[in-house]
């Protein structure tokens, strides 16, 4: 009979070992998939900030381009109009004071 519970005890003894040691073990992968997690999080923030900070140069990028074409654009009407002026300033001063002496 002693022996049984010699063997039963040796049993229990070994059964929590291997427990222990499954608990360690998850322990173990735990903190890994932490890690893991941690530099996958990491890494995409990373990425993250880079592409918007791309787009935004980009973006940048463009309105500089819009502003500059825009800029041109206004340069040319004004010398148009200005042009338009000095060519016509006599025939539009005739025409708002016949307009004028009409009311």
């Amino acid at each position: 009979m002693d022996g049984i519970a010699e063997k039963l005890a040796e049993i229990e003894k070994t059964a929590r070992a291997i427990v222990e040691n499954a608990e360690n073990q998850k322990h173990l992968q735990e903190k890994e998939m932490q890690e893991k997690r941690d530099l996958f999080d990491q890494k995409l923030e990373k990425e993250t900030k880079d592409r918007i900070s791309a787009i935004r140069s980009e973006l940048e990028e463009n309105m500089d381009e819009m502003m500059e074409q825009q800029g041109e654009q206004n340069n040319s009407e004004i010398q148009f109009l200005k042009q338009d002026f000095e060519k016509n300033h006599t025939a539009y001063a005739k025409e708002i004071f016949d307009r004028i002496i009409k009311v």
